[in-house]
Order: structure tokens, then C-alpha cells, then sequence
């Protein structure tokens, strides 16, 4: 298979992935800082950045990683203004709920989350989860809770694959990670926002256990800086 063809995921720790077939995308990049991190924001080589929503955990390294490789950054429309005024050489695209723009061939959808945000005590703007499509589709949940209209992410958009927090705490737990597992009916969900630090500490492998019942669905645990990889069907490799 043409290289080229296949769709990679990787972990970096916490929530911050790196995607992407013909380009590569980087969401919530918390690297610097972040105690379970394995590589530094000065060696990501990417094309394009996206967050979530305005908790330092999510955006930290976001802007430093944008400029640094002439990237745009695509966020939630008032984040995307704080962070254009602060940095004028940024280039941020702000998109909101079930809006879209395509960069080079990769489309972003912003869908709700339901969580909180904030940037350095201004507001924000809402949280958001992302779905990315390139060849596959990927559903980055960002910080959430679970929520009903996971469904209408599932009927809308159909994720191939999803990133759901499952810490607890702040966001979803596994029962709960579970149960948005179901209504998004992704063929692979990858467990993400845990054992970062002890107030999130879960158990990845009851997640697993978990989707004895989810026929069609497979949970993945991802390893950091192990990439998986997929085919253009959207197969695991």
C-alpha cells in the first residue's frame, strides 16, 4: 500500500493528537509542561493546528507550534480572536457550531462539547469538539461530558474513528465514555484525557472490557509516540 494512503493517529499524552493522511493536523498540543510528554513543541512538524477550547491544557503549545511551522490555527471564533490579537503574525481561523472551512484539502467541523472554557481569565467563547476529515473522518471530542446529541454527530457526520476523554473529573468517565461510545457507533474509539495526573486516573482496560457489547466497535489503546495506522477504508493496519 502507497504510504500515502494510510491514515495515522498518534498520542502524544493527555488529549493532544496528531493526524492526518496527505497533511498532518495537531490538536490540543499540551507538551511543554505536560508530565507524561515524550517529545518538546520545537520538533512537531506540522500543517495545520486545532483546539478544542481555551484551557491551558489544551491550547498551551498551540500558537508557539502554529508560527513556528507557518500553520494556520482553527478554534472556536472568540478564542481565534484572542489569540490573533495577541500574536499578529498567527494566522486563526474561527469557525462555531456545525460550521465548517476546508485548508488544503482537510476539512474542520466544529460540533458542541459539553464542558467549559476560558483563556487566561477572558471569556473564550464555547467549547467545542472537532471532527477532521481526511479520507477518514476523526472525532475529537475535546473536553466533554456525555450528551444526547452524540447522536446527531453519528447521524451527521459518521466518525470512523473517535477520541473520547474518559478521566473523569473534569470530563467523561469510562461509564460515560462508554455509553457516547454507543451512540456514535465509531468502528474504533481511542480512550484519551486520562493518567495525565492523579485527579484523572483511569483504568484504560475497563474501557476495553466495556465494548464486549458494542458489536462492530473496538476500543484502541493508543501508546505515546506509537502511531496506529489505517487504511483509506478506514481499517486498522
Amino acid at each position: 500500500m502507497n504510504m500515502e494512503e494510510q491514515f495515522e493517529v498518534n498520542w502524544h499524552g493527555h488529549a493532544c493528537f496528531t493526524l492526518g493522511m496527505t497533511k498532518k493536523v495537531i490538536i490540543d498540543p499540551f507538551l511543554e509542561g505536560n508530565p507524561v510528554a515524550k517529545i518538546k513543541p520545537d520538533s512537531v512538524k506540522v500543517d495545520m493546528v486545532a483546539v478544542t477550547h481555551g484551557h491551558f491544557d489544551h491550547v498551551a503549545d498551540a500558537v508557539k507550534i502554529a508560527l513556528k511551522n507557518s500553520a494556520p490555527l482553527i478554534t472556536m471564533v472568540e478564542l481565534a480572536g484572542i489569540l490573533q490579537e495577541e500574536n499578529k503574525d498567527l494566522n486563526a481561523v474561527g469557525i462555531n457550531y456545525s460550521g465548517s472551512t476546508t485548508i488544503d484539502g482537510i476539512k474542520f467541523t466544529s460540533v458542541p462539547a459539553f464542558h467549559s472554557s476560558g483563556y487566561n481569565g477572558k471569556y473564550g467563547g464555547s467549547p467545542m469538539g472537532i471532527i477532521v476529515t481526511d479520507g477518514l473522518k476523526v472525532y475529537h471530542a475535546g473536553d466533554t461530558g456525555v450528551f444526547k446529541d452524540m447522536e446527531v454527530i453519528r447521524d451527521l457526520y459518521k466518525p470512523d474513528i473517535a477520541l473520547l476523554p474518559i478521566g473523569g473529573y473534569y470530563t467523561m468517565g469510562i461509564p460515560e465514555a462508554l455509553y457516547a461510545s454507543k451512540m456514535l457507533g465509531s468502528k474504533y474509539v481511542v480512550p484519551m484525557h486520562y493518567n495525565t495526573f492523579d485527579a484523572i486516573r483511569q483504568d484504560p482496560g475497563k474501557f476495553v472490557e466495556g465494548f464486549k457489547d458494542l458489536k462492530g466497535q473496538h476500543a484502541l489503546i493508543a501508546e505515546i509516540e506509537k502511531p496506529m495506522k489505517f487504511d483509506k477504508n478506514g481499517n486498522k493496519l
